[in-house]
């Protein structure tokens, strides 16, 4: 098995001061690629600033003998992702690589909390990741390649207490990531998206005390496949959690069909219609949204209650 390298390769990794960032840029640095570490070295709240997570980081990869940059603008802010994107042209010429890891947690009930709360965790999560992709994107297309790698969660999957911020933020993730995979495909850009669990700074408050191993450096292997030139997929989203390895997919039912329906039917046929023993799935790549509409039509077209 020979081994994959991004010799040449441009990286850019935000949030990559610490946790799951830093494993993801001290494995491309040690594969050969340049890495632009983005962090603005803020709390798990996102409050205040540190340019020191980012800059020992770039220490330690230097030290090593590979290249790389620290950037402090944060992903919140359009003008902050479109200064990540520049500084990695001024500096390497070209962004091969964009990872979006940065993000900030701000619990509380759905009761209870604050707009400030929920709109600054989609800042960081969902509106950063449209911040560094959206001046990414265009240069990666121009070439005729790129790999992104967009963070999701199992909250954004399944909902967890307490953070509807960050569950809403990581579901448009999956979202966002469908579209970059669809209009990336023809440019040679690939997108797919990673849902990691480890123990890091987000995990602080949590009684981790029995769970097995789950390191960042269970997850990085994953990240570093989907950042690779020879990654073969695009528009999948990947758990990694423990080890274990898997694909995500949005599946449905294969339904029921019928010219037309009362209140009284739906309940009545209710178990039928939830039945997922036959899942269906549409790939995102070529065309799921399309082959989603055809399908429905479909059924409608045979004309036979099913």
């Amino acid at each position: 098995m020979s081994t994959l390298r991004f010799d040449d390769r441009v990286a850019i990794i935000t949030g990559g001061g610490r946790g799951l960032g830093r494993e993801y840029a001290l494995l491309l640095a040690s594969r050969g690629a340049k890495v632009v570490v983005n962090d603005p070295g803020g709390s798990l709240a996102g409050d205040g600033a540190d340019s020191a997570p980012a800059q020992d980081v770039v220490d330690e990869i230097t030290s090593a003998g590979g290249e790389a940059i620290a950037v402090t603008d944060s992903v919140a802010t359009a003008e902050g992702g479109r200064a990540i994107i520049d500084t990695a042209v001024e500096r390497f010429g070209r962004v091969d690589i964009l990872i979006h890891n940065a993000g900030t947690v701000r619990r509380g009930s759905l009761k209870e909390m604050s707009y400030d709360d929920f709109e600054a965790v989609l800042d960081v999560h969902l509106r950063g990741a449209f911040h560094v992709v959206r001046p990414a994107f265009p240069l990666m297309c121009e070439a005729g390649y790129g790999r992104v790698v967009l963070t999701s969660s199992i909250g954004g999957l399944y909902g967890n207490h307490e953070v509807a911020n960050y569950a809403a933020a990581k579901a448009g993730i999956l979202g966002l990531c469908n579209v970059v995979a669809l209009e990336g495909a023809a440019e040679g850009v690939a997108c797919n998206a990673i849902v990691p669990g480890a123990v890091t700074r987000m995990a602080e408050g949590l009684d981790t005390s029995a769970y097995p191993p789950m390191g960042a450096d269970l997850v990085a292997p994953a990240v570093g496949w989907l950042a690779h030139e020879s990654c073969s997929v695009t528009g999948e989203f990947f758990v990694a959690i423990a080890g274990r390895l898997a694909r995500a997919v949005v599946a449905e039912s294969s339904g029921m069909y019928q010219p037309s329906w009362t209140v009284e039917e739906v309940g009545e046929q209710i178990d039928r219609i939830r039945d997922v023993s036959e899942p269906v799935i549409f790939p995102v790549v070529p065309d799921g949204h399309s082959e989603h509409i055809r399908y429905s039509f479909g059924r409608a077209a045979q004309g036979v209650t099913s």
